[in-house]
């Protein structure tokens, strides 16, 4: 059986535990920094770094990572995708930034539900990379039906929004999602050598 790792698993102090959280918000806002321009949604490494904090810090520390982060971004902090802050919350991306929370939540229940090894974790993380799109789609498709507004990403129809919010991105979320799952069980591995 393949090594498995939380970091959450354990007994942390709760000042630990902060550490952690306001460590791995500094990671997803470097992530979310990290872009390649796209309309009406950038690519950025804000999935691969939601999947690595849920299956490295397990559920709870995971998803409570994500809420702090998302609480920086609704102070006003330009901790989202291309330093913006709160105002994505009602924004075409607002549906991916939802989506994170269950996939945080998610990937860490795997991890401590046993689910190791290179293949069947990335199977997992490939799984909850598709996932993300529900809500990612759905919202902009809700903002469409409740405007009535064509304005490019809000364009009536469905093909427009997957050509918009899915397509350019399904290649590089499976690689993202793959590449966490192998960087978690490296680490896992080589912290179980210690």
């Amino acid at each position: 059986m393949a090594p498995t790792m939380t970091m959450a698993a354990g007994n942390l102090t709760p000042a630990r535990k902060a550490a952690m959280v306001l460590a791995g918000t500094g990671v997803l806002t470097l992530a979310a920094q990290v872009t390649v321009p796209f309309y009406p949604v950038p690519m950025t490494l804000q999935t691969l770094a939601v999947l690595s904090i849920g299956l490295t810090f397990g559920s709870r520390l995971g998803v409570l990572t994500v809420l702090a982060w998302y609480g920086e971004a609704l102070m006003g902090l330009p901790v989202l995708a291309n330093f913006s802050n709160g105002a994505a919350f009602a924004g075409p991306t607002a549906g991916f930034l939802a989506g994170f929370v269950a996939m945080a939540w998610l990937a860490g229940r795997a991890v401590e539900r046993g689910i190791t090894g290179p293949v069947k974790l990335s199977l997992v993380t490939l799984a909850l990379s598709a996932m993300i799109y529900l809500p990612g789609l759905a919202w902009p498709a809700g903002l469409a039906a409740a405007t009535g507004i064509d304005a490019g990403w809000t364009a009536l129809s469905v093909p427009a929004i997957v050509s918009a919010f899915a397509l350019p991105f399904l290649l590089a979320d499976a690689v993202k999602a793959v590449l966490a799952a192998l960087l978690h069980c490296g680490l896992a591995r080589r912290l179980a050598r210690r």
